[in-house]
């Protein structure tokens, strides 16, 4: 999904974006605006991964009955 988004983006590009980056941000920013980010992907996979075990025993319990 994601690698798709950046099949479109040229070298010049991401120069750009990550310039804009550092300069909104700072440079003792960014390791810890990334360990957020990376933090809150890995609760939204969590979540994700514990509603579809939760459909899945459902649909388990269902075929039970």
């Amino acid at each position: 999904m994601i690698p798709c988004l950046f099949n479109h983006l040229g070298t010049g590009e991401i120069i750009v974006i990550l310039a804009v980056v550092l300069l909104l941000f700072g440079a003792k920013r960014i390791p810890e605006l990334a360990r957020g980010i990376g933090r809150g992907v890995s609760s939204f996979r969590q979540g994700l991964n514990e509603v579809a075990d939760e459909i899945d025993n459902a649909e388990k319990k269902k075929k039970e009955d």
